[in-house]
């Protein structure tokens, strides 16, 4: 299936998904100008084509009990692989995402926990694995994302 460049119309769409995923074709529609029908072909090819990859909810993890979020650096044995990298964290529940890195440090982990004694609890956790030489933790005070 060869992939049609996406139009300022496509891009608009996306832009009011991400601001909310439940919004509706009419509404959509409504606002692009365009037909439900053709807004629903639109999003319809937008997730065939792999740009839409899901809906999702957003949480206010704070309200849940898990408020505070840090970011972990990690440093690894020199000879240690990327999937190896990958599972020391992956399979904690306070792991929300985990990047490999080029270059020093080898990964980077946004963690999310309930309070400081957890996070120390977490970081003591991924300094016990045999690979991991070091560890620098940030703890982040506010937070802003685009949005996926």
């Amino acid at each position: 299936m060869t992939e049609e460049p996406l139009d300022a119309t496509d891009h608009e769409i996306l832009g009011l998904l991400r601001e909310d995923a439940r919004r509706t074709l009419s509404d959509i529609a409504g606002r692009v100008t365009l037909s439900t029908a053709a807004v629903k072909r639109r999003i319809d090819r937008l997730r065939e084509t792999g740009v839409i990859t899901g809906f999702t909810v957003q949480v206010d993890h704070a309200k849940l009990g898990w408020g505070i979020e840090a970011f972990t650096e990690l440093r690894f044995v020199g000879n240690t692989k990327v999937d190896e990298i990958l599972r020391t964290t992956t399979r904690m529940p306070e792991a929300q995402a985990v990047f490999t890195i080029a270059g020093d440090p080898d990964a980077l982990v946004w963690l999310r926990v309930r309070d400081m004694a957890h996070l120390q609890k977490t970081i003591d956790e991924i300094r016990r694995h045999h690979q991991v030489t070091g560890t620098k933790t940030l703890i982040a005070l506010e937070s802003w994302s685009r949005g996926s």
